[in-house]
């Protein structure tokens, strides 16, 4: 991932940590998205190994209103999978 931190933009966003499969580890949002990126890089717990795989994709949506995209995103992960993500039920400032 870190070979392509320079492509995501410096803006403010909701991104998605995936498994290459798709499967979704993580929803968040940022201020500046590129420095979102370097520091779930920089965060072992992130980018170790979960019981659902490995986080290997950042998905990004540029977005002012973050906060709103953020819960529709993890609204709609609850629907389909009837909890949130791996690593948002551990590691969320949101759901501590």
């Amino acid at each position: 991932m870190r070979s392509r931190e320079r492509f995501v933009p410096a803006t403010s966003g909701c991104y998605v940590l995936t498994t290459l499969d798709g499967l979704v580890l993580y929803i968040g949002l940022a201020e500046n998205l590129r420095r979102g990126m370097g520091q779930h890089l920089d965060n072992p717990e992130k980018t170790g190994l979960t019981k659902q795989g490995r986080a290997v994709l950042f998905h990004w949506f540029e977005s002012v209103e973050t906060r709103k995209v953020e819960r529709t995103w993890l609204n709609i992960h609850i629907q389909h999978e009837g909890m949130l993500p791996e690593l948002n039920r551990v590691y969320s400032p949101t759901f501590t």
